[in-house]
């Protein structure tokens, strides 16, 4: 790529982020504080603080993010020193398996732990069924107000996040500085709080952020389970009144600078505590044989793990089976009807075309932006470049909800983008918003494959008469295909199951991605939930495909997708 090109393709990228990351972002700021004809205000925002209804929202969203991090690191943590660091019968395929929470978007599985857990659900019917309990006062496992049921799924769904940034962390600490510590007498926990725990602490970081943001902002889950009084859902019933009031710009505002407080304050805190260390190991490392006892213990607990984690798989699964599931242990009755209907319903069938359109737009936008952005991050010299690197990262660091809200603020009446409204047609604004919230993981993956690619193959075809352009495209393209290839997928397959950015783009029927027609159907009475299940697993099966050919391609690397 010639310096004239790369100028201009840096200059194109940050136009791309100035126009739909940036400026949707002042649009939801400018919202908050400022007022037609009264200019600048702190009222809308002080009043989020003087409002109970709001604090409690926020104070809700604030726990159920802490304690979903704590959950999901108590799981992830384990697992991955057992994964990394043990022999156990099924080491192999129970590690392939970790993967198997991520077919499945969080608010679909929602539906298959209310099934189970539910008041009149399948473990409260075999507790009857055992005489552990009364059928007259059945367990409450969800919680009152669903608390609890949000917590459990958020962690079930987002432990392999953090497995995999902490797996990839172990991978790279030298065994020879835990070897020195036994040496001098300092073994088992100690040696783990005092010498493992803070050479992985960026691993832990990294994919406790992650953790973090994702539980602090989630909308779809706490909408399944009917839980209110959370900021996420008060932004999203609030989006109806967007044009005249303007609270839920100061919601939006609120929620946008305590995720990046709390995300600065814990970087501070935990980031910054990693030591010093080799970029290899100096000794070999790797699992090591346990007695047998420990080795099955570690398989029982990474199966039970397993096994809890495919609870709402389970299901989702068997309620788009049945025709007729309520307080007992399996549906009373069974049908093929529902995947049927799913595929031929006039919502559904819409909404799958809507989201392959979607997210196939999207994954070429990204394809095209992630290598070019990933080329002048590692083989040029502009100045600048490290900018465009952070800002190609950041929308991994704010939230979905915020960036979707800021669209519908920018395209609405007598904005500078009202042509893009999503009420007259979302195509485009729908596109972009999956490409921004996308577009890590391509750069990611390229900039890994080129990072490993020697530069003086293209430099070798260019002293041959190669054109930069022709070099890149002949030489380095097919060389790092499988990198692209792995991003592309995990582009596209996240997008296609995009949940913020459906809720509250989509607003016409016939606009309906898949989740916003799983969400709609839920609604309905009747059969409506058991087709929304039935394309939950349609849905599960295309992610699961996308995201184990994406693991196979990048393999340990996997977990720098998931890396702020």
């Amino acid at each position: 790529m010639s310096r004239s090109t790369a100028f201009a393709v840096f200059g194109f990228s940050i136009l791309f982020f100035f126009f739909f990351f940036l400026w949707p972002i002042g649009e939801t700021v400018r919202g908050a504080f400022f007022t037609p004809g009264q200019g600048f205000t702190l009222g809308y925002v002080l009043e989020v603080f003087r409002n109970p209804v709001y604090v409690e929202g926020l104070v809700n969203a604030f726990l159920l993010a802490v304690v979903s991090t704590v959950l999901t690191l108590l799981i992830a943590l384990p697992l991955a020193l057992m994964a990394d660091r043990c022999l156990f019968p099924g080491r192999m395929l129970l590690s392939g398996l970790v993967l198997v929470p991520m077919i499945l978007p969080p608010f679909v599985g929602a539906i298959g732990v209310r099934q189970i857990l539910g008041q009149q659900g399948a473990l409260n019917a075999l507790l009857e069924s055992l005489g552990l309990v009364s059928e007259a006062s059945p367990v409450d496992w969800l919680g009152q107000g669903r608390f609890w049921g949000v917590v459990i799924m958020n962690a079930l769904h987002l432990y392999p996040v953090l497995f995999l940034n902490i797996t990839a962390a172990l991978s790279n600490v030298d065994p020879a500085m835990e070897e020195a510590a036994e040496n001098l007498g300092c073994t088992g926990l100690r040696k783990f709080r005092r010498i493992t725990l803070p050479l992985i602490m960026p691993g832990v970081f990294a994919g406790g952020a992650i953790v973090f943001i994702w539980a602090f902002t989630e909308l779809g889950v706490p909408l399944m389970f009917e839980y209110t009084r959370v900021t996420p859902v008060q932004i999203f019933y609030g989006i109806r009144d967007i044009s005249g009031n303007p609270f839920p710009y100061a919601l939006v505002v609120v929620m946008l600078v305590s995720t990046v407080l709390l995300y600065a304050v814990s970087r501070y805190v935990l980031g910054n505590s990693a030591h010093g260390m080799m970029p290899k190991a100096t000794s070999q490392g790797g699992p090591r044989p346990m007695t047998p006892l420990a080795a099955w213990g570690c398989t029982a607990f990474f199966g039970g793990v397993t096994v809890l984690a495919l609870l709402p798989h389970l299901g989702v699964i068997l309620a788009a089976f049945s025709s007729q599931w309520y307080g007992t242990i399996l549906p009373t009755s069974w049908t093929l009807g529902h995947f049927e209907g799913a595929l031929g319903h006039s919502l559904t069938l819409l909404s799958i075309q809507n989201s392959l359109k979607y997210a196939a737009l999207a994954t070429l936008l990204d394809v095209v932006l992630g290598i070019a952005i990933a080329y002048i991050v590692t083989r040029t010299k502009l100045p600048g470049r490290h900018l465009l690197d952070a800002m190609a990262m950041l929308p991994l660091a704010v939230p979905g909800l915020v960036l979707a809200f800021g669209y519908l603020a920018m395209t609405q009446p007598g904005k500078l983008f009202e042509f893009l409204n999503p009420v007259t047609d979302p195509l485009v604004i729908i596109v972009i918003a999956y490409a921004v919230r996308r577009l890590p993981y391509v750069v990611r993956s390229v900039a890994a494959g080129l990072q490993q690619t020697s530069v003086t193959l293209e430099e070798a075809a260019q002293n041959l008469g190669a054109s930069p352009l022709r070099a890149l495209r002949r030489v380095t393209l097919p060389l790092i295909l499988a990198n692209i290839l792995a991003g592309g997928l995990l582009a596209f397959s996240f997008a296609m199951l995009e949940v913020s950015d459906s809720l509250i783009l989509a607003q016409r029927m016939k606009d309906y991605p898949i989740t916003k027609a799983i969400f709609e159907l839920y609604q309905l009475l009747g059969e409506g939930p058991y087709l929304a299940c039935a394309l939950g697993v349609w849905a599960m099966l295309f992610l699961a495909t996308t995201v184990f050919a994406a693991n196979l391609l990048l393999g340990k690397k996997l977990g720098g997708m998931f890396r702020l």
